[in-house]
């Protein structure tokens, strides 16, 4: 029986996906193999040995202490791309708010008491305030073309808006989804200087803080627009507002309110919505649960932030698994343990990311303790699971 931790709600669907018989799915565990969340701060909690994986149901895993689990060999899985139609349509209405001042006009038309012929001379009155711009012939700039990042330069495309995108590591997948119409650039400061509207799909690591920064805002027209529905701090907020304050941005839409950016008229923050839909809640869920449940039970690896992508279908044998150091000699010293125990490799894949690497072993019989010490004694090796024969 699997302990798994859940440390959010996390949507029926996707704990429908962990049978009952072989599964334990509480709120509550001392010890669990594997814990499922989605915004939980893992920073501030003692995580159990026992846990063998952790699932994050959503693309993010700023929440989760991804680094501490690679030393100890956890992989950690996302679901990227389980959100991106939600997200996508929400980056696609921040367009349009700003665009057309639509916050505003809606808080102006609020605020009216009179009525009759009053009200209707008011609310012609009003719409003088209110003037936007249309969206063809406008550029758009998309930062990171994953998942979401193509959807939105394909739906501003479809919108008449001219788009070029930037992103050295976009994948062969996601280049076949990006429509041909899309103008990708080799710089950060090119897509500045050819926007009217920056929209920014990236994760926040080190290499993303501060991306849109004072210098980058300074490239871009007069009037400009910044859509942030990746993370707050892809953002340089004091820049966002310096640019707001002197006319170089006309509106910065976002969805990490902070007190400076609420209080800021030209600002629209909203409330983490990005993924806050009943579809995305559930793709994100049933998503993570499967990786979790195929990691747990067969030791394959998709999706995962921190370990590489690793499979190999089931057959009807014993299987090991190892994660270590990405370092020389690892899968010989393995073989040779096996060997001196009398056993005979039926499929074997080795794989890695960085400074780790995970290696899935089949063999033709039932792996002993004394061998799994001999292998846990190996240096380098994180952790060793033994998941015997498939089950049934």
């Amino acid at each position: 029986m699997y302990k798994v931790l859940t440390l959010n709600n996390i949507a029926v669907a996707g704990l429908r996906r962990l049978p009952r018989d072989r599964y334990e799915v509480s709120s509550e565990s001392s010890s669990p193999d594997a814990v499922i969340l989605r915004s939980h701060n893992m920073h501030d909690m003692t995580i159990p040995e026992s846990v063998a994986a952790i699932g994050r149901a959503g693309a993010g895993v700023n929440n989760i202490p991804v680094s501490a689990m690679s030393d100890r060999g956890v992989p950690v899985f996302n679901a990227p791309g389980a959100n991106a139609n939600a997200v996508k349509e929400l980056a696609v209405a921040g367009l349009l708010l700003a665009a057309r001042n639509i916050c505003d006009a809606r808080e102006y038309v609020k605020s009216l008491t009179s009525t009759g012929d009053e009200l209707a001379k008011d609310v012609e009155n009003g719409k003088k305030k209110f003037v936007g711009f249309e969206l063809p012939g406008r550029t758009l700039g998309v930062i990171g073309l994953g998942a979401i990042g193509v959807e939105v330069a394909n739906v501003a495309l479809a919108l008449g808006m001219k788009v070029v995108g930037f992103d050295p590591k976009i994948t062969v997948k996601r280049a076949w989804q990006l429509s041909s119409g899309v103008k990708q650039v080799e710089t950060l400061d090119r897509l500045f200087k050819a926007s009217d509207v920056v929209s920014v799909h990236v994760p926040l690591v080190d290499g993303t803080k501060g991306l849109v920064s004072a210098d980058r805002l300074s490239l871009m027209k007069d009037g400009s627009v910044i859509i942030n529905f990746a993370r707050g701090g892809v953002v340089d907020s004091k820049a966002a507002l310096q640019a707001l304050n002197s006319g170089k941005l006309h509106a910065y839409v976002c969805d990490f309110p902070t007190p400076e950016l609420i209080a800021h008229p030209k600002v629209i923050a909203l409330p983490h919505l990005g993924a806050s839909t009943t579809e995305a809640e559930e793709n994100c869920a049933v998503m993570v649960a499967e990786n979790v449940k195929e990691y747990l039970e067969n030791g394959n690896v998709r999706s995962s932030v921190n370990f590489p992508e690793a499979v190999i279908p089931r057959a009807d044998a014993w299987r090991i698994t190892i994660a270590n150091a990405n370092v020389p000699n690892m899968v010989g010293q393995i073989s040779t343990c096996l060997a001196q125990a009398g056993l005979n490799i039926a499929d074997l894949l080795n794989k890695s990311m960085g400074d780790i690497a995970y290696t899935i072993v089949d063999l033709d019989g039932p792996v002993s303790e004394e061998t799994m010490q001999a292998i846990r004694g190996i240096k380098g090796v994180l952790r060793l699971r033994n998941l015997g024969k498939p089950i049934s």
